[in-house]
């Protein structure tokens, strides 16, 4: 089991910027930040594999959104550029338990997950 602790959330207008920090509490495999809005249900925003790197992004946040990640901080981060109103929700961190190939896309891929943050973007 990992501790994942989510932050850089905040209060932004309509195309600024932000980047969101996963920090692990220790070695970490393959990441996914997941995103729920009020009265949704928690989606897939991205993923990241834990060996080679490989992304893979959900069609509402290509070529907006980035995930990466540094293995020798137990860190994974999102980038996400020119945000807009519909990209509010709350933000959290899911991580894998064990090695495996690969990006997931699935909640129930995840077995560890952070508290969340909140990220507000207003018009």
């Amino acid at each position: 089991q990992v501790q994942l602790k989510e932050s850089g959330g905040g209060l932004v207008q309509a195309g600024d910027s932000l980047r969101l920090s996963c920090e692990g509490s220790n070695r970490l495999y393959a990441m996914g930040w997941f995103r729920q809005a009020p009265g949704k249900e928690r989606e897939v925003v991205a993923a990241i594999s834990g060996s080679s790197g490989a992304t893979r992004y959900a069609d509402s946040v290509k070529d907006q959104f980035t995930i990466s990640r540094d293995n020798a901080k137990n860190m994974v981060y999102l980038q996400m550029n020119s945000l807009k109103p519909e990209d509010t929700a709350v933000y959290y961190c899911a991580a894998r338990l064990s090695f495996s190939t690969g990006t997931f896309f699935r909640r129930e891929d995840y077995a560890d997950w952070g508290q969340g943050t909140q990220v507000t973007v207003s018009s």
